[in-house]
């Protein structure tokens, strides 16, 4: 059964006795709620009250809103529970993963490309503030994975490096900030993605690492996270390790090797047994392929569980899951012992976060002025810092830097982002926030018009086709303007397993004709290996945002004012000799 005296609960007599009261009041509807955390899209207010009263739910997920919807969103959600309820957030990159209007500091990839840990501290620091001010009280973040595969499209900028000690140091420095406001913390995903290039919301990955591979990669980030007591849970990948199974069961077949969130196996002989994890398991998202072709959705649900993990993210259908659960028990899938001991790991987790006296007290949900701290100027500051620190030149073969309005005042700028239907079939938000810190800047800026652009504005005739795919003169183009400014802003994940840089339409005038005529500057404004499909690039920066913060320090940077002072690694080259040159 669970120690909540050791780490990582260190709970009181008090604590404990609570936990244990709590337990024995508990009837076996409201114990199987407990096991589930929902993901509230609707923002229906009596939905929401009736899977919490209903359904007595143990914790919460929720789609972003602003700091003040999403304030009274949670608010209510703890007035409608008897056991208060662990609500959770995604703030992986600052305060902007627990509302729109929260900070934005630096995804995981620019915290790695700086030259210290005080980034990713920062950004758990401000993720934490922001994030308890809205009455979150547990992050599913530090992400620990490592990116071995540059290829690797969910967490392409989501892992802090190629390196497990970069992945340790920074991993450890997040949880340190965000410990300033004692969130919980749920690191991710064991037992490690990155390795390989699928997707795990499309196809069940599989992190194909030997036992001693792995032991030297992420066996040591998992029990440095566990050694150092500060990790309540590990959300749990659907991510299968073949290597590790057949250690365990010599006999298994293949057709037997199952996800993380599935296998007793990863999870109780690797991750409790072996690492010595004592704290909670959750699942990813349960709506995941990785996990939901594993097996039939009435054997998924209660199997998760018994497999060990405590709590399952997401219902799909409620009233279905909830019976599947149920009926997991009455067969004898998941026992009363391991359901009492995942009801024992949650309730333990909220007595930690000290819910149970903050309830009693009135004081669950902060004062609302508290909400002043979003995105305050004070975390602006930290944003500003961390973009001059992270961002990268990666090449500059030519030696075309540096470039400012004073010398290359008129500036053609391209974007290339994902197609429109990322956004409604309408123009690239970023484009604004480009076209806007370039003119501040100084540039005299013309903006490309891709067969995006010209389809929205004129539709898709025959016109439209012929202005996105004739350059017309080169001449006159060199006449016009003194530098090509070629913005990137791709990214994605649970759509594609291989998510690469794409053209507007075919032959397009974006294509990088224009790189032997005109000093051109690529700016990467997420994924960091564009590279591969731009290796006639000469001057190429991964900046990993898209935020101004990001833009207009890229300007200063290109135009000699400041420094680049973050450090790119191998992959960026994509394994290949042209990308150098």
């Amino acid at each position: 059964m669970v120690n909540l005296k050791e780490r990582p609960f260190y709970l009181s007599d008090e604590d404990i006795s609570w936990v244990q009261d709590t337990l024995k009041s508990m009837s076996l509807e409201e114990k199987i709620g407990q096991l589930f955390i929902m993901l509230d899209r609707k923002k229906d207010r009596e939905e929401a009250r009736k899977l919490i009263q209903d359904y007595h739910i143990g914790g919460c997920r929720y789609e972003n809103e602003s700091a003040e919807a999403i304030y009274e969103q949670n608010k209510h959600y703890q007035e409608c529970a008897r056991i208060p309820l662990l609500i959770a957030c995604n703030c992986e990159s600052g305060g902007n993963g627990a509302c729109s209007n929260g900070t934005y500091v630096a995804s995981a990839a620019a915290c790695g490309a700086t030259s210290d840990t005080e980034t990713a501290e920062n950004t758990g620091y401000v993720s934490g503030v922001e994030a308890s001010a809205l009455g979150v009280n547990w992050n599913f973040s530090p992400i620990c994975d490592i990116k071995f595969n540059w290829r690797n499209t969910v967490i392409n900028t989501r892992a802090y490096s190629s390196d497990t000690d970069t992945v340790i140091d920074n991993s450890l420095a997040f949880i340190r900030g965000i410990r300033k406001s004692k969130l919980a913390v749920a690191a991710k995903h064991f037992p490690g993605d990155g390795v390989e290039e699928l997707d795990q919301h499309l196809v069940m990955g599989t992190n194909n690492l030997s036992c001693e591979e792995w032991d030297n990669s992420f066996g040591r980030v998992y029990r440095s996270l566990i050694e150092e007591g500060e990790v309540e849970a590990f959300m749990v990948g659907h991510i299968a390790m073949p290597a590790y199974e057949r250690k365990y069961n010599p006999d298994i077949t293949d057709s037997e090797i199952l996800p993380a969130t599935l296998s007793p196996t990863l999870l109780k002989n690797l991750l409790r047994g072996e690492l010595g994890f004592n704290g909670l398991l959750v699942t990813d998202a349960s709506h995941m392929a990785g996990m939901t072709c594993a097996m039939p959705r009435r054997l998924q649900v209660p199997s998760a569980i018994a497999a060990g993990c405590d709590m399952f993210l997401f219902f799909n259908d409620i009233d279905e899951d909830f019976g599947y659960m149920m009926d997991g028990y009455r067969n004898g899938i998941l026992t009363e012992e391991r359901l009492d001991e995942a009801v024992t790991r949650i309730l333990g987790l909220k007595a930690k976060l000290g819910l149970p006296r903050k309830q009693a007290e009135g004081t669950i949900t902060p004062p609302k002025e508290g909400l002043n701290v979003v995105g305050c100027p004070a975390h602006v500051e930290i944003a500003k810092e961390a973009a001059r620190k992270s961002i990268t030149l990666v090449k500059d073969v030519k030696h075309q830097l540096p470039i400012k309005p004073s010398t290359h005042k008129r500036a053609y700028v391209i974007v290339i982002s994902n197609p429109p239907i990322f956004r409604g079939n309408k123009e690239d938000p970023v484009k604004e926030v480009i076209r806007r810190e370039m003119e501040s800047y100084g540039y005299d800026v013309t903006m490309h018009e891709s067969y995006y652009d010209l389809a929205l504005k004129n539709g898709t005739g025959k016109d439209t086709l012929l202005k996105s795919v004739l350059i017309g003169s080169v001449e006159e183009f060199k006449s016009k303007y003194d530098v090509v400014f070629t913005f990137i802003n791709v990214s994605g994940y649970a759509q594609a397993n291989n998510v690469r840089l794409e053209w507007s339409v075919k032959h397009s005038t974006e294509i990088p004709w224009y790189v032997q005529e005109v000093p051109t500057v690529f700016i990467g404004l997420n994924y960091t290996n564009h590279l591969i499909d731009i290796p006639m690039a000469k001057t190429f920066i991964n900046a990993y945002a898209p935020t101004e913060h990001v833009i207009a320090s890229v300007l200063r940077k290109v135009a000699g004012e400041e420094e680049f002072l973050g450090h790119y690694e191998e992959q960026v080259f994509c394994g290949r000799w042209d990308t150098r040159v």
